[in-house]
């Protein structure tokens, strides 16, 4: 394999930018305490409203599956990494899981739209996947990003009209961890976060179609590494411009299903999971276009732009500036720290994020200066590679 410390680059870089995008999204959120102030000037209210739509429009679901997809190119490296050096990493990749699951336990303490549980849960996934085809894992990937348990729901409710299932387990879970956040001091918080809120952005993301994109994600991020798609060559670049030009096709009659029929579905189970099933596949095809663009931009300027390269201190952080983010904001908007949820706006809170973004974006510039890895990422591998029994690679 040529070139690793590009790829690499490319790599940290796009997660970088993922970073981003998520931070703006869950300050426009207030950390999943939605609030739209009306105590505002009307002109402050229609930018408000602008921000909030176009951000969504262009980020939402997005950076998740971009971080996903990053996610399984990043354990193909792992597991090429580990053969090279005579060892089978899949029992070792296991452990890294149960780790994982420990840093979103970690995560959930202080917020409660955590997504690291369902990637430890997820990722076992990857190790029977290892041994696949990259044709067989193509076929699942697009199997399970069609949402084929949500059309099963709609089948059944097709033809048995008076069932009723309006995917919303989440909900009171939802209300409970929203209340303590609006109105609870630190102890009451962090209660509810481990209680509440873990069951509510799990069961969230269950109902919301993610149990089976995010698998899908990762075995097609391992697909791009395996057959070496984040590397300048003609070949890569002639596949991105496919990519691109296909995920467009798909995105236009996908957001057309996804924004015209809704009202003309009178059924509320067919409604829930078509609410579901489309615009995830809308998600897939819009991340495709995102990062088909930066990709090729990438690889036109030879080894990215500047506005690109800036970023890359930023994602290989991305584990330490996920978490810490997420303790930022909610120092910001709960009532435990400066309960500023209810006092900003769209606008307000995305100049907040891109704050938080810079600070951290120094901090991990800073620190990388000294260290090979940021803090969390390095606890993570140490962790990863305690001595354990070696196991022969299987050729």
């Amino acid at each position: 394999m040529k070139e690793p410390t590009a790829r690499l680059s490319v790599v940290d870089a796009l997660r970088g930018f993922a970073l981003l995008a998520i931070v703006l999204l869950h300050n426009l959120e207030h950390y999943n305490l939605y609030f739209f102030p009306q105590a505002t000037p009307s002109w402050l209210q229609w930018l408000d409203k602008i921000a909030w739509d176009t951000t969504f429009f262009v980020l939402a679901g997005n950076a998740y599956a971009t971080f996903s997809l990053l996610f399984g190119f990043s354990f193909y490296i792992q597991m090429r990494n580990a053969r090279a050096r005579g060892c089978d990493f899949r029992m070792r990749f296991a452990w890294r899981m149960v780790l994982l699951a420990c840093f979103a336990m970690l995560h959930s303490l202080f917020y409660n739209g955590d997504i690291l549980l369902l990637y430890a849960v997820c990722g076992l996934i990857l190790i029977p996947a290892s041994s696949l085809s990259n044709r067989t894992l193509v076929v699942l990937s697009l199997v399970l990003m069609a949402q084929p348990f949500c059309w099963g729901k709609i089948i059944y409710a097709l033809f048995n009209p008076d069932y009723v299932d309006t995917n919303s387990l989440f909900v009171p879970f939802a209300q409970a961890a929203e209340q303590a956040g609006m109105n609870g001091n630190i102890l009451q918080t962090l209660w509810s976060n481990l209680h509440d809120g873990i069951l509510y952005s799990n069961l969230w993301q269950i109902e919301a179609g993610r149990l089976s994109l995010t698998p899908a994600l990762f075995m097609t991020g391992m697909v791009l590494g395996r057959t070496e798609m984040f590397i300048k060559s003609p070949r890569s670049q002639q596949f991105w411009r496919k990519a691109l030009i296909w995920a467009i096709v798909c995105a236009v009659p996908l957001y057309l299903l996804r924004e015209l029929v809704p009202p003309h579905i009178s059924n509320i189970t067919i409604a829930s999971y078509y609410g579901i099933a489309v615009p995830r596949m809308f998600n897939v095809a819009s991340m495709t276009v995102l990062v088909s663009l930066f990709i090729l931009c990438w690889f036109h300027a030879g080894d990215g732009y500047r506005f690109q390269r800036s970023v890359i201190d930023y994602g290989r952080m991305s584990l330490t500036n996920y978490i810490t983010q997420s303790i930022i904001g909610v120092a910001i908007y709960y009532h435990c720290g400066l309960g500023l949820y209810d006092k900003t706006g769209a606008v307000a809170t995305l100049l907040i994020g891109l704050g938080i973004f810079a600070i951290q974006l120094a901090w991990s510039r800073n620190w990388l200066a000294s260290h090979k890895q940021g803090p969390l990422e390095m606890i993570w591998k140490r962790l990863t590679w305690l001595r354990m029994p070696a196991t022969p690679a299987i050729r």
